[in-house]
């Protein structure tokens, strides 16, 4: 089986980019959701920009072709990835596909750079198979 990493992140994440090229020069498949065909979601497409004022605004947005289109190119990604990979800062949405990653028994892992603090402290990150600290670590992760 060929290897294919989802990788976790979020728009504010710098080191994303740099991450999907490092495993994509190793010859690993990975989703890019900032890249990838139909992917690219951003909550605009659907109305909503900083906030959403109530439930039932964020119900009709979540409900949206655009919404679901966004949803299912990730998650769809996520069920098929023989590995998941959190790149940190990110925020909630990446967590919940890391979340369900360990929950389906997926391959884990999160990318800890050496300066970047994780603060606070996650206890729960306890569940992930690795903590690595730089890229060739997650390389021969996924290669051994």
């Amino acid at each position: 089986m060929i290897p294919y990493v989802y990788v976790a992140s979020s728009w504010r994440c710098d080191r994303h980019p740099e991450v999907i090229r490092i495993l994509r020069d190793a010859g690993i498949g990975c989703y890019d959701f900032k890249h990838d065909e139909g992917a690219q979601f951003h909550w605009s497409e659907v109305g909503v920009n900083s906030e959403v004022e109530n439930v039932a605004d964020y119900r009709a947005a979540l409900g949206m072709d655009r919404a679901i289109a966004g949803f299912d190119s990730d998650f769809n990604a996520l069920k098929r990835a023989s590995h998941c990979l959190l790149v940190l800062p990110c925020g909630r949405s990446a967590h919940l596909e890391l979340g369900w990653a360990v929950a389906a028994g997926t391959p884990t892992a999160i990318l800890l750079e050496p300066n970047l603090l994780v603060t606070p402290p996650e206890l729960m990150y306890k569940m992930v198979d690795h903590l690595f600290t730089g890229l060739s670590q997650v390389v021969s992760w996924v290669m051994p």
